[in-house]
């Protein structure tokens, strides 16, 4: 099922998911239906929060940008409970944007080296490193988890310069082509 986005100044976008315990019925479906929103929002990734679902979970399927970033070829995965660790004192400017702040790209520094343990749908526990493109997406989306945007590494002036774009997508005063769940709670299209 595709399900309606929660967007900049939803609340659920700013508290910290809660652990998935590995018997939870629903986990399945709701890993199916982030698969679903994703790909109707042309997203790479999409975090249970941003679909105002507070739990500790992501989908990522960045292999379209195989041809620029090698290390994405294949890579298509659904991350359970993740714990990041940062590996890399190294860190690169890149462009990101995210479909619950519609609209806004912004310049965004982040470590070129994480570890990650998580489990995967069948609950396996796993331990890997990511470089390069695909360290930076998982922190995009891991940040989710924690009650993170991409926004927030922003220094004070281009925050203040955003002010008025993020009152707008706040508002539900944004024109997107899927469904959104504004800070009142209010599904719009």
């Amino acid at each position: 099922m595709i399900l309606p986005v929660a967007v900049y100044g939803h609340p659920v976008l700013r508290k910290v998911a809660k652990v998935i315990s590995k018997d939870d019925p629903d986990i399945k479906n709701l890993i199916k239906d982030l698969w679903s929103t994703m790909y109707r929002t042309d997203g790479i990734g999409l975090a249970a929060p941003q679909v105002a679902k507070s739990v500790r979970v992501f989908v990522i399927d960045a292999d379209v940008y195989k041809d620029e970033f090698p290390e994405l070829k294949g890579f298509r995965q659904a991350f359970i409970n993740p714990q990041l660790k940062v590996l890399s004192d190294k860190k690169v400017w890149m462009n990101e944007g995210c479909i619950s702040v519609p609209t806004v790209n912004k310049q965004v520094k982040r470590p070129d080296r994480i570890e990650l343990s998580y489990q995967d749908e069948e609950m396996n526990c796993h331990i890997e490193v990511f470089e390069g493109m695909a360290a930076r997406i998982i922190q995009h989306e891991y940040d989710h988890l924690e009650g993170k945007l991409f926004i927030d590494y922003l220094n004070p002036l281009s925050r203040l310069f955003l002010n008025k774009k993020l009152k707008s997508i706040s508002s539900g005063k944004v024109n997107i082509g899927y469904k959104i769940i504004d800070n009142k709670s209010v599904e719009r299209v």
